[in-house]
């Protein structure tokens, strides 16, 4: 068997946008400027962010996702037979605000990690974020990759490796379930999983012969089986959750069963990230078994920041041959994590995963929005510096 990627100093993305990029955004909306001016500020700042990340050590650089509106919905647009609507009201986030203050105190031996500042708490009080809707309007197809020319811009102005993050294909599927598929396009609801797994397919080959050997998918919607507020928007659709879940995790593998030998697939599961909020909560246990037994992963990428999350016992289902990547250190407010506390939550976690087979990142990206969590960029740049920092004290390598 080749040998997989695996870093023991990763991150999951998105990473604050600079100032000047917003404002290059907001200008381009605006009509101030060129399809081509934002593709230049981009340029420049993804080439920055490199710069910035080899500076922390990693061996692992991502593009911040600043091209992108949010994590998944410019994938999304890239597909043809697709329309993006507005979500419901109840399918919002959780707020920081309405939250943030009983997170802390609900965790006792994570707690010196998961502590806030005390003015994040009064932040955005009235805030409310309601993710958008995937409706599948006419047959599926990929008329060109999607990722491919980020990829090679990133991977061109870096000599580390540069990994790609893509939304899974359960993101087109979730909300609405067979009432979101056309029955005109997709009389069979088969036919729609068998073109999504062929649309995936390609643009997982078309970033391999462009030379990319990391790909990320990015999956908080395997978490929302762990919400019975979810469960319940499944059961509401017609479905069975449990009969969704295996539904999900056979979609996945059949997604990414042609990669190359040499190719690394990790998934990234969370709980939902927009500006410090959060969609689901609750720990592994209740999908534990089934998505850590049953997704054909290289590796998998757990937020872990906090009682949110749950205990590492449900990871005594993960694979001998699967490896982990721990999301001990938060992305949703600024207080920097211990040293000390980080280190045995990591030997807490190797109870159950041997410590060879487990890595160390933030739990998810800085901002899965454009607008980013809440938390400065400094404050962001010092977490990224402690995990790298803290991967070579543990394992002596990053």
């Amino acid at each position: 068997m080749s040998q997989k990627l695996f870093f023991r100093a990763d991150q999951v993305g998105s990473l604050l946008r600079p100032p000047e990029l917003l404002k290059a955004r907001s200008d381009f909306e605006n009509g101030l400027i060129t399809a081509q001016a934002l593709r230049l500020a981009e340029d420049q700042a993804i080439a920055k962010t490199a710069q910035l990340q080899e500076a922390c050590g990693f061996e692992v650089v991502v593009d911040g996702e600043f091209r992108r509106e949010n994590w998944w919905i410019d994938f999304v647009r890239g597909l043809s037979g697709v329309e993006i609507q507005d979500g419901k009201v109840e399918q919002a986030f959780i707020a920081p605000a309405d939250q943030v203050q009983a997170q802390a105190q609900a965790q006792a031996p994570a707690k010196a990690q998961a502590h806030v500042h005390e003015e994040d708490c009064d932040h955005d009080h009235e805030w409310k974020y309601v993710p958008k809707n995937v409706l599948t309007t006419g047959k599926l197809s990929l008329p060109q990759a999607i990722t491919v020319h980020d990829y090679q811009h990133l991977q061109s102005v870096t000599q580390k490796t540069a990994k790609v993050t893509i939304p899974s294909p359960t993101r087109l599927h979730f909300h609405g379930g067979r009432d979101a598929v056309s029955k005109k396009a997709y009389p069979d609801i088969d036919a729609f999983f068998e073109d999504v797994t062929r649309v995936y397919r390609e643009e997982i080959s078309a970033l391999e012969r462009a030379g990319c050997r990391y790909i990320q998918i990015d999956d908080p919607l395997m978490t929302y089986f762990i919400s019975d507020r979810m469960r319940e928007e499944v059961r509401a659709a017609g479905d069975d959750p449990e009969q969704r879940l295996d539904q999900y995790i056979q979609l996945t593998n059949a997604c990414i069963a042609e990669r190359l030998p040499t190719t690394t697939i990790g998934i990234h599961v969370c709980r939902g990230n927009s500006k410090s909020g959060w969609i689901a909560e609750g720990g592994y246990e209740r999908i534990a078994e089934k998505v850590f037994t049953g997704l054909k992963v290289d590796h998998f990428l757990l937020e872990y920041d906090d009682a949110r999350s749950g205990d590492f016992e449900p990871l005594r289902f993960m694979p001998k041959e699967v490896k982990l990547v721990l999301g001990l250190v938060t992305t949703k407010f600024g207080r920097l994590e211990d040293k000390g506390e980080l280190k045995r939550r990591i030997e807490d976690a190797s109870r159950f995963v041997d410590l060879s087979r487990l890595g160390l990142s933030p739990q998810c990206g800085f901002a899965s929005t454009v607008e980013g969590n809440i938390i400065t960029h400094e404050d962001q740049w010092k977490k990224l510096q402690l995990v790298t920092e803290l991967a070579r004290e543990v394992w002596g390598e990053n």
